[in-house]
């Protein structure tokens, strides 16, 4: 059995990366569960979003949003990967669901900032904020659509008391991100 330096190169960063990737995956699966419901919405306050900024900076535009897109996948099909261990096709289609897939724009538009932007130490918050924007946009839409409500009253409870909450989010993923990267880089390197 060969030893992970007769490896080629290029196979051995697919192995690292594939891995890396289902953590990250895993650390999703794992966090988004826990949630504390809030009296005024149906939509739930949740790690999710931080651990997507995270899995972005670490991973970058492609494998980050895999692992998002394996993520709702997952809890598509019933794993309670979701907001208070929940899952199914339903989850997806209730009021939350809109969220659930804005959290794929999220990504992709982070990943879209770090990749355009590698040197600009802005880049990514803005990526952050404007992912976070189009997923609040998105999900408010579908929470209005649902709850048969205008999108100014669904933004009052979708999104208005989650503000303060995700800028914390943002900050602590701007400070610990590239910490992070650094780190899985240099253990890729070993």
């Amino acid at each position: 059995m060969k030893d992970n330096h007769t490896i080629p190169f290029t196979r051995r960063q697919q192995i690292q990366d594939m891995a890396v990737t289902g953590l990250m995956t895993a650390v999703l699966c794992i966090a988004a569960p826990f949630s504390i419901p809030i009296p005024v919405s149906p939509v739930p306050i949740s790690l999710t979003n931080f651990i997507i900024f995270i899995a972005i900076y670490v991973l970058g535009i492609k494998n980050g949003t895999l692992s998002v897109l394996i993520y709702l996948i997952l809890g598509a099909a019933g794993l309670p990967v979701f907001s208070a261990f929940s899952g199914g096709p339903g989850k997806l289609a209730g009021p939350t669901g809109g969220y659930l897939i804005g959290f794929l724009f999220l990504a992709l538009i982070q990943g879209l900032f770090l990749k355009s932007f590698p040197e600009r130490k802005a880049a990514p918050v803005i990526g952050m904020i404007l992912g976070m924007a189009v997923c609040y946009a998105f999900g408010t839409a579908w929470l209005a659509w649902q709850m048969n409500q205008g999108f100014a009253a669904a933004l009052g409870i979708g999104v208005l008391p989650y503000l303060p909450g995700d800028a914390v989010k943002i900050i602590a993923a701007a400070a610990s991100g590239p910490k992070l990267k650094a780190a899985v880089i240099k253990a890729k390197k070993q």
